[in-house]
């Protein structure tokens, strides 16, 4: 017998229609996976570096669509829950080879797909890429880390030829799959520390969208990702060209995107701003829990007014003026959880490609 659920009303089934729900399900992605060209049999009968060729070209097949994906992760996810339930049943037995072999190629496809993490990211940020989107890959591969850690990869060590020759002798739809996701993965790091960065969300998203709807080829695709990862490789570094630091960025961006007409003199005013701003916030107002109470979210508030009043041009009205400190106030609020701990001391381990 088993309970489906938590719930006192939950219904019990008998084995053997769980027997029967799994026959038919197995029976379900076996045809599935024939029309996506797959010989199952030749894939399970296999050995060695043959099996793994076998495994890599039925990933590809499935990898047809972001449709075809997901059809086949939610059958797979399915098949095996109702194996599981099934045990220990001597009837599982007829199942066990091809319940393993569905769940070893939706690992396959995971391991291409970032890891989800939704402790302090944005929703929106979660929304776009979740839908959208760990031991393979190009590789990232983390030295001290274990598998589901997030990584902080340099996009600078990107051998983007490297990933073209081996797209164009691979498994075109893997090998974009994968720089799909390690870039997606990226991308949710990188908007998580700069929200001025939503621009790039949201080209990734078109991007996807338009392969999804079958506006583009997967060769056209990967080129698109390519020129993607480039574009972010320099936005990653732009941090060293304005002299300032990944979170002396941030509050620049949101001062001056959008902002007056600067100039030079100006611009070196708003750094200036940023700067002094964060070793205010950090010499004492950032302390533990201090965005519980609200004495001391007031004392964060004034002292951003106080900065950004002294260390801003001219150029600011009145009106945008306040609506900087406003938005301010709100990233410092998101980014600084206080006693020196926040999103900028995470550490991500670095990796490489």
């Amino acid at each position: 017998m088993y309970g489906g659920g938590t719930g006192g009303d939950t219904p019990v089934k008998d084995k053997a229609e769980l027997v029967a729900e799994l026959e038919a399900a197995v029976h379900g992605l076996e045809t599935f996976c024939s029309k996506q060209g797959m010989d199952l049999d030749a894939v399970q009968s296999s050995e060695g570096m043959q099996k793994i060729k076998q495994l890599d070209d039925a990933v590809e097949a499935i990898l047809l669509n972001e449709e075809s994906k997901k059809s086949y992760l939610n059958q797979a996810d399915g098949i095996w829950r109702l194996y599981k339930a099934v045990l220990p049943d001597p009837r599982a037995e007829e199942f066990a080879q091809r319940s393993q072999l569905f769940k070893v190629l939706a690992q396959k496809i995971r391991a291409l797909m970032p890891p989800v993490d939704i402790s302090d990211v944005m929703g929106q940020v979660e929304e776009l890429l979740d839908d959208s989107i760990h031991p393979e890959g190009y590789v990232i591969r983390d030295k001290a880390g274990s598998y589901g850690e997030e990584r902080w990869v340099d996009l600078s060590q990107i051998d983007f030829e490297a990933l073209q020759e081996r797209f164009a002798k691979g498994r075109k739809r893997t090998e974009a799959e994968k720089l799909k996701g390690q870039l997606g993965s990226k991308l949710k790091q990188m908007v998580r520390l700069n929200r001025s960065r939503m621009d790039y969300l949201e080209k990734f998203q078109q991007m996807i969208d338009e392969y999804n709807a079958g506006s583009m080829n997967v060769d056209e695709f990967f080129r698109q990702l390519l020129d993607f990862a480039k574009g972010l490789s320099e936005e990653e570094q732009r941090s060293v060209a304005e002299q300032l630091s990944e979170e002396e960025l941030a509050v620049f961006d949101i001062l001056t995107r959008p902002g007056p007409e600067l100039s030079e003199k100006e611009i070196k005013q708003v750094k200036k701003a940023a700067r002094d701003l964060l070793d205010n916030l950090k010499k004492g107002k950032l302390v533990l829990d201090w965005r519980k109470f609200q004495r001391s979210q007031a004392a964060v508030r004034v002292a951003i007014e106080d900065v950004l009043d002294t260390d801003l041009p001219e150029s600011y009205t009145p009106e945008l003026f306040q609506q900087k400190v406003e938005d301010v106030y709100e990233h410092v609020f998101d980014a600084y959880y206080g006693s020196g701990q926040g999103i900028y001391n995470i550490d991500y381990g670095r990796g490489y490609w």
